[in-house]
Parts: structure tokens; C-alpha cells; sequence
């Protein structure tokens, strides 16, 4: 009798086992999507949308302004032509000790903070660039 309950023990243990074994995967739960997330830019003028806690306040716009005018005001002065040269017939320009020729782009130093610079054309007495997006003649002399 005792051999007879530890066979059927025996038994039940290995078909539970081989059940798992070959039975089917398990179904994972597909992935969640990342949550969305809310993007709020200050608009430039109204044109582009308003506050929407107080729609008739011109403030937001007021602030844009004032900080294109001041950033406008301190890219134009602190801008400096040091000088310019001629290399293997390539016209160069030093604008805040960066040397740019013709179609170079980068970023130079300046007392209102980074500005990003692509040199247009180099004249005579003057070169043509590109500030932040904004064209500007830098004049400089010639001895």
C-alpha cells in the first residue's frame, strides 16, 4: 500500500511537471506607451495665442519685446572686427578672436553671452554675417 500511494505521488508530481513544461507560454502584458507630455511656449504675439488664464493681457508679449530689443541692442555692440587677412587668396575676418572665412559658421563670446555666427561675404572694408539669424554689416578699417 505504501509503494502503491508514493507511485501515485510520484506520478501527480510528474504530469504537474511536465504540465508546466509543455503547456503555453505565458502572455506578458503588452508595454504602456510613455505618458504625454504637455508643452508650453510663451507665445511672441498674439497672432500665435494668447494667456489663456488672462486673454486680454498684452504682458507676455510686452516681456518678448523688451528681450529682442536688448539681445538686438548688445549682439550689434559687442561684436568686434579686430582685423582680416588674405590666405592662399581666401579672404578671412576676426570677429572676437574666431577667424571666419566665407560660409563659416560658429560660436563666439560676447558680453551678453554666446552668439552663433555664419560669415556671409567679406568685402573691402566691411563683412557681411549672420547673427543668430539676423543679417549684419560689421564695418572695419583699412590702414
Amino acid at each position: 500500500m505504501k509503494t502503491r500511494l508514493k507511485q501515485i505521488l510520484v506520478a501527480a508530481l510528474v504530469l504537474t511537471g511536465v504540465r508546466t513544461v509543455f503547456s503555453e507560454p505565458a502572455k506578458t502584458a503588452p508595454a504602456k506607451p510613455a505618458p504625454a507630455r504637455s508643452v508650453f511656449t510663451i507665445p511672441a504675439s498674439i497672432r500665435e495665442g494668447r494667456d489663456p488664464f488672462f486673454p486680454e493681457s498684452t504682458r507676455p508679449f510686452e516681456a518678448a519685446a523688451a528681450a529682442s530689443r536688448a539681445s538686438d541692442a548688445t549682439e550689434a555692440s559687442a561684436l568686434k572686427v579686430p582685423g582680416f587677412s588674405f590666405t592662399n587668396g581666401k579672404r578671412m575676418v576676426i570677429i572676437n578672436n574666431h577667424t571666419f572665412a566665407v560660409g563659416d559658421e560658429g560660436d563666439v563670446l560676447t558680453a551678453g553671452g554666446r552668439a552663433h555666427i555664419r560669415c556671409l561675404e567679406i568685402r573691402n572694408d566691411a563683412a557681411i554675417i549672420e547673427v543668430n539669424g539676423r543679417r549684419r554689416e560689421l564695418s572695419f578699417s583699412v590702414k
